[in-house]
């Protein structure tokens, strides 16, 4: 019998947790994710549909919405979906179920990483880190945008709590450029 041990993305048996100056990132393993694609002719039914979903308007582009399970534009007719993977851990199941024929749906889980800055001076951070124009950014945002070559989602939750997504397998290289960063502007 293997005694198999879960780990975060970055290696460790508990998430990562770095404050410089003020702000802090969180390494955030415990997020449940799923890809949401409206079939061609469908787009209306699958934007209807993940609105019950999510209990929220189907976020428009460049915004993020819901509450325990929450949904952001990621492109043209195509959502992530994300709730707690403790209550959640067969989301693209669920979602997959709710949306029938309407979209075409993917486990994304074990795919992404979460890191969530948490302060009063993210946006000096995030000047280091990507090209977003932070004069538009509000709460309620989501950006794709790419950070250290690496293709990411920037998501404004409220001024003081910000959420980055991207690649696991660049879980590493994107944890160094945003604590370097925090080290630069912090």
């Amino acid at each position: 019998m293997h005694d198999l041990v879960a780990i975060t993305a970055l290696g460790g048996p508990e998430p990562r947790v770095d404050t410089i100056g003020g702000v802090t990132c969180t390494e955030v393993p415990h997020i449940a994710l799923a890809s949401v694609a409206a079939r061609m002719g469908k787009e209306s039914k699958s934007t209807k549909t993940l609105a019950k979903l999510i209990d929220a308007p189907t976020p428009e582009i460049g915004r993020w919405t819901g509450a325990t399970v929450s949904a952001f534009w990621a492109g043209s007719d195509q959502w992530m979906v994300e709730a707690p993977f403790d209550t959640h851990e067969d989301l693209a199941a669920q979602v997959e179920a709710a949306m029938g024929d309407a979209a075409s749906v993917t486990e994304q889980t074990d795919g992404w990483v979460r890191f969530d800055l948490n302060g009063d001076n993210i946006p000096a951070v995030l000047e280091l880190l990507c090209q977003l124009d932070l004069r538009k950014v509000s709460e309620g945002s989501a950006a794709r945008c790419s950070i250290h070559h690496i293709g990411c989602f920037v998501l404004c939750r409220t001024a003081e709590n910000y959420s980055i997504y991207g690649p696991r397998s660049s879980a590493g290289s994107l944890h160094h450029a945003i604590v370097t960063a925090m080290r630069s502007a912090l």
